[in-house]
């Protein structure tokens, strides 16, 4: 993959890059010209030009000394800098919003991308990670060549870029564009997070392609989105910015999500009426699987199986048959590759056994866990087996309720460690152990997670569903500021090969 420094030689005049939004220039040459873009002051050379955001504890204006220091030919600002001493050859723009202004600054600078490629966006509290990598597949199947941001990762080609941010900033998204589109990509498909939406990480571009999938109260805090109404218009964003809209019509706040919309509309569901819906669900289980049959009716017409359990593994297909639609895949190729996806952590099904079933989901909170074993238990185990742990320096009222969840829900649970951060394992076991005892579960306590592990093969009789919960897609363990490599996959490879 070409790095950026390599992509990036010539000079650009500003004017060229300020195109899309409204500006002032309050000082200095609007033609002046840069060298390239930078929104960290520490990676300023001679002839940048700066654009100064605002963080959650850092402010970009408060550098603007520095980077003129280090050679910056031009600012871009929200505050007042008029106390400011600024040389005469440094021009000074000032926007309503840097960060709306840096989204179209950063297209331009990159050769708007985003015009060489299919865009689709994908916004929801739930699914959107598994449905970004079904839509992936399905395509790829179709022979299309796609791009992937998201939640666990940035595909582009063969490069695995591991993902800090559900949606990046607004600069390096426009960045990846331009790496998929030099790569050969001819399609990216994107989760965009309520909070991108809010702090203007996907701007400077149209989305060909905008999908909801669903709404519940989550994100609300001093640092992401007031109460639930904010949270709702965030996600309404997307539908002001994309050519088509895809929406789950059964979920209760769809109609508040698009409000204001300014795309073509179409709705997919289970229970409503729909443009495209699943009817006639099945459950299957089985020499240590677990999956759902169904029938597409509407804009399509085919019996479909997925190798994933529940009604929201349904939804998740759904919702990317929706989307590969418009792209005139073919139905063998849809049917294929829903067989085939498989999405790290996400509900992921691990072969241990005929007699029984393993998977690893990323349930880390009550809501999801209490979805997930729900879902499980609609397939009638012998027993529901539950292994997890709770992280440290969060929330405790967040291991009650996952103890209270699992006890319920749980035939038996097994508590062990999770990423125990600054406290003590025992500490958060005792925590989730308060939880269970508000319920009649039986439990064991195991704080080292692959003995956890071991025990739960070792021990598994024909029929259980055995979950491996809270860890996912992570592929460490995080104890006392330290990240130690573990990931799951090698947990039970281990434990099976020590049992031969």
């Amino acid at each position: 993959m070409t790095e950026k420094s390599e992509v990036k030689k010539s000079m650009f005049k500003l004017s060229d890059l300020l195109k899309g939004f409204e500006y002032e220039c309050i000082r200095g040459n609007q033609d002046t010209e840069v060298s390239e873009v930078v929104y960290d002051s520490r990676k300023v050379t001679s002839g940048s030009l700066f654009i100064c955001i605002k963080g959650a504890n850092v402010d970009g204006h408060d550098f603007i000394p520095d980077v003129i220091k280090a050679g910056a030919k031009a600012v871009v600002v929200e505050n007042d800098i008029s106390d400011l001493d600024v040389p005469a050859d440094v021009t000074i723009i000032k926007v309503k919003d840097t960060r709306y202004a840096m989204a179209f600054i950063s297209a331009a600078y990159f050769g708007n991308p985003a015009d060489e490629l299919k865009v689709i966006g994908i916004t929801g509290t739930k699914g959107k990670t598994t449905t970004t990598y079904l839509v992936k597949s399905i395509l790829e199947q179709a022979g299309r060549k796609v791009g992937l941001i998201g939640t666990i990762e940035v595909i582009i080609g063969d490069t695995h870029i591991h993902a800090n941010n559900t949606t990046p900033e607004s600069y390096l998204v426009q960045q990846y564009f331009r790496q998929m589109a030099d790569a050969g990509c001819d399609t990216v498909v994107m989760e965009v997070s309520s909070q991108g939406l809010m702090l203007h990480r996907t701007q400077g571009f149209i989305f060909d392609y905008g999908i909801f999938t669903n709404i519940e109260p989550d994100h609300i805090g001093p640092n992401e989105h007031k109460d639930f109404d904010d949270y709702l218009s965030c996600k309404g964003l997307l539908f002001k910015q994309c050519r088509v809209g895809i929406v789950n019509k059964d979920d209760a706040h769809w109609e508040s999500v698009v409000k204001g919309h300014t795309c073509e509309l179409e709705t997919y569901a289970i229970e409503a009426d729909a443009d495209l819906k699943a009817e006639h669900m099945e459950l299957i289980s089985g020499g240590g699987k677990l999956g759902v049959a169904f029938d597409v009716k509407g804009l399509m017409d085919f019996h479909v199986e997925i190798a994933t359990p529940g009604k929201f593994s349904v939804y998740n297909a759904l919702t990317a048959i929706a989307i590969c639609r418009h792209f005139g895949v073919e139905k063998d190729a849809v049917l294929g590759a829903l067989l085939k996806a498989k999405v790290k952590g996400r509900i992921e099904l691990v072969k241990v056994s005929d007699d029984f079933t393993l998977m690893i989901d990323y349930a880390h909170n009550a809501m999801a866990l209490e979805s997930l074993l729900s879902t499980l238990k609609e397939y009638r185990p012998h027993r529901l087996v539950c292994v997890f742990g709770c992280g440290g320096n969060r929330s405790k009222l967040r291991r009650y309720d996952m103890g209270e969840v699992s006890g319920r829900l749980a035939d038996l649970t097994i508590i062990t460690s999770d990423n125990p951060r600054f406290e003590e394992p025992q500490d958060i076991i005792d925590d989730i152990k308060t939880g269970i005892a508000k319920t009649n579960g039986k439990y064991v306590e195991i704080c080292d997670r692959k003995e956890a592990i071991a025990y739960a093969i070792k021990n598994g009789e024909p029929g259980d569903i055995i979950v491996l919960a809270g860890k996912g897609h992570e592929d460490y363990q995080e104890i006392k500021g330290v990240k130690y490599p573990m990931d799951e996959r090698d947990l039970i490879s281990d434990v099976l090969a020590n049992m031969q």
